[in-house]
């Protein structure tokens, strides 16, 4: 390091050599993929950077390349506000469907204009900012308007410049104003089957895809995390074309390769329909053997006045679609049938599988719904199964190969018995669902302790489906009463059935156990209406919980209600009557209540002289968009408006009263355009909140 200092009188000049020179080499390493160097080399140069940032600190610059890896480790997510709302992309979901999109767009333009395709990597959405040239923020997608801020695990990723390359700024509008550029955070094929493998090995579940990889490994609160997930990048749109001097999205992705970006390189300018159509075919042919997972071709229009001219609907732009694959489909081997038990006690089969790669990733389970499905696809053990994934997400068996099947496979019958507890099952008269009638059910016992923790019931933070299950076989917990007579000695010494690296096991430890604690005490005033739904009573949802609570408002009300009282609430009617009814005359039941109500568990409504007046009642509102200007989600909006006696309702009607539209609103927003809605902005019903008074004339 000396002799090559000594060719600089200022270390400060080295260090900027360096950088530049280390730059240039990563530009052509993911940029041109056209390596200059060898690896070693390259760790050579990035070994003396850091020894001189080291030595000289007044140095320090957050853009170096020794500074993809720190040790942040972020409390939070901090929500960023797009410049530019980011749209979606409306599907064409075949050719036909591409087809006719291009008609409309030549028949709207009068010509064919060109058309410049790009595969549609199968991701995460992020956003990058840069202002003079350095990275200075980096966020997730989020709803399109607001994502959250990921810039210390964002710089990790090694194909993300952390500066744009000498002469990039030479194209900008205004060299001096920040530009946001968007792309897809991905996670290649090789590397997620690593991370799964080396999850497996350390018995902890793995990824279900490459996309939830990286939309997981961005929101890691420790960047080093991130950094050892191997991630990549493609680049490819603006958050606004003005920001550069070109005339279209093939020029701005040429800008983007030049700048830095990694730009994906089966990218092509076609100047006829059989040129984009031909380019659809290549692809779909290539798809399984590429590093990455695609989900189809995404086809602009490239003249950025056009795109401009032609704008936006309330979602997506009109002047791009996405070509979406058909499912990819597989054969495999169907294992066995087994049956699984959920929290309402039904039963469902599932098949399982031998294990097979479709869309992305290992399917070894796929459910097959109910008996009657079974029949209908008449699926039996021993067949070869056609297996896909509907939308490319969710596993499914289309059905046998008949010709495959094995002499003497018999029609599967679902058991009489419940695999996990032993007792009768039923179906009741007109369900296709088979259920387990016991209320001891352990399987049920499980899905019932992680219902009552979730977010939309009691929200006890730290009772997930590991810890849950942990308590249930270490016999801390049987119900959810059991919950609240846990003690901090209970969860600290908690087995979480791993060990460390000295082979010691791992226990859930005095910290975590703390907070639990704590959340179980706070969760005792969520209110009687989450109570109502976290008891997990069959057909009963959060809308419904929250009508029930509204027309009896205490447990003892609840308790002494018939089934006609029951049906007379809006929104329950006679089937949720009845369940509701059984659900609370069941011994056990009424015990697991009498029980909650001891531990201290709220079950009433408090009519407190500090309440609001009800002068929202008999008003429905509908909430769409975001509600920047508050910073509330729907959800607490929705609260807030009920407790002044509104009912909030997900869809609009001719019975809707008032449709709150924040920004980016949605088809909700021009469902009550159409219908004649009135609609509030954000400023209007934050008057309505302050004030509990509907707008004048109402």
């Amino acid at each position: 390091m000396s002799e090559q200092l000594s060719l600089f009188e200022d270390p400060g000049e080295r260090i900027e050599a360096l950088r530049r020179e280390i730059e240039h080499n990563s530009y052509l390493y993911y940029a041109k993929d056209a390596p200059a160097i060898s690896d070693a080399a390259f760790d050579s140069l990035m070994r003396e950077l850091r020894e001189l940032e080291a030595a000289h600190p007044e140095f320090y610059d957050a853009n170096s390349p020794t500074q993809r890896v720190g040790g942040y480790v972020g409390e939070q997510f901090s929500p960023v506000v797009h410049a530019e709302r980011m749209y979606s992309i409306d599907d064409a979901m075949g050719i036909e469907e591409l087809e006719a999109w291009i008609d409309r767009l030549q028949e709207t333009l009068g010509r064919f204009v060109p058309l410049c395709c790009e595969l549609k990597i199968d991701g995460s959405g992020i956003a990058l900012t840069y202002e003079n040239g350095r990275l200075m923020r980096a966020s997730t997608r989020g709803d399109g308007v607001t994502g959250e801020d990921i810039t210390a695990n964002i710089r990790t990723i090694k194909d993300v410049p952390l500066r744009l390359r000498v002469g990039a700024d030479a194209l900008l509008a205004d060299p001096e104003a920040a530009i946001e550029l968007r792309g897809e955070a991905y996670m290649p094929k090789d590397s997620f089957d690593k991370l799964n493998a080396a999850a497996a090995a350390n018995g902890k579940d793995g990824f279900a895809n490459p996309r939830n990889a990286a939309a997981g490994s961005l929101r890691q609160k420790d960047a080093k995390v991130t950094a050892h997930r191997d991630l990549s990048t493609f680049i490819y749109a603006t958050a606004s074309n003005a920001s550069f001097r070109l005339e279209g999205q093939w020029e701005l992705l040429e800008w983007m390769r030049e700048a830095g970006f990694h730009v994906n390189p089966d990218v092509r300018l076609c100047e006829t329909r059989e040129a984009v159509l031909e380019f659809c075919d290549e692809v779909a042919r290539k798809r399984a053997v590429l590093p990455y997972d695609i989900d189809g071709v995404v086809v602009k229009v490239n003249e950025f006045a056009i795109q401009d001219a032609m704008g936006f609907t309330a979602r997506a732009p009109r002047w791009a679609i996405a070509y979406k694959f058909p499912p990819e489909e597989k054969t495999t081997l169907l294992r066995e049938i087994t049956v699984q038990v959920g929290r309402t006690g039904a039963l469902t089969p599932v098949a399982e599988l031998e294990p097979v790669r479709v869309a992305g990733s290992t399917v070894s389970r796929a459910t097959l719904h109910n008996e009657d499905e079974v029949h209908r696809k008449d699926v039996r053990v021993g067949d070869t199964v056609i297996v896909r994934k509907a939308g490319d997400v969710i596993p499914e068996v289309l059905g046998p190969v008949l010709s495959l099947r094995p002499a003497g496979a018999r029609e599967w019958r679902m058991p009489s018995e419940c695999p996990s507890c032993g007792s009768p099952v039923v179906r009741e008269e007109g369900e296709a669902v088979f259920r387990c009638v016991s209320i001891d059910c352990p399987a049920q016992a499980h899905e019932r302790l992680v219902h009552w923790a979730s977010r939309a019931a009691m929200d006890i933070e730290g009772l997930g489906d590991e810890v849950v299950g942990r308590l249930l076989d270490a016999e801390r917990v049987v119900d959810v009463a059991d919950y609240y007579n846990l003690s901090e000695y209970d969860l600290a010494g908690l087995d979480m059935g791993r060990v460390n690296k000295e082979g010691e096991a791992i226990h859930l430890g005095s910290v975590v156990a703390a907070k639990i604690l704590a959340e179980l005490e706070a969760s005792k005033e969520r209110g009687f209406a989450r109570v109502v739904f976290g008891l997990g009573i069959r057909h009963v949802g959060k809308t419904t919980a929250e009508a029930i609570a509204g027309a009896f408002p205490g447990i003892e009300e609840l308790r002494r209600a018939s089934e006609e009282d029951l049906a007379a609430v809006e929104g329950v009617g006679g089937i949720i009557a009845k369940s509701v009814y059984r659900f609370l005359r069941t011994p056990q039941n009424e015990q697991v209540i009498d029980r909650l109500l001891a531990a201290g568990v709220k079950m009433e409504i408090e009519q407190s002289a500090e309440q609001r007046p009800q002068t929202l009642s008999g008003l429905t509102f509908v909430l769409t968009g975001s509600l920047v200007q508050s910073g509330m989600t729907r959800t607490q909006a929705g609260d807030a408006l009920k407790a002044l006696g509104a009912k909030v309702s997900g869809s609009v009607s001719r019975k809707t009263s008032y449709v709150v539209a924040g920004e980016a609103a949605g088809s909700k927003y021009d469902k009550a355009v159409q219908l004649g809605v009135p609609v509030l902005d954000e400023s209007a019903f934050l008057r309505i909140l302050e004030s509990g008074e509907p707008p004048a004339g109402e």
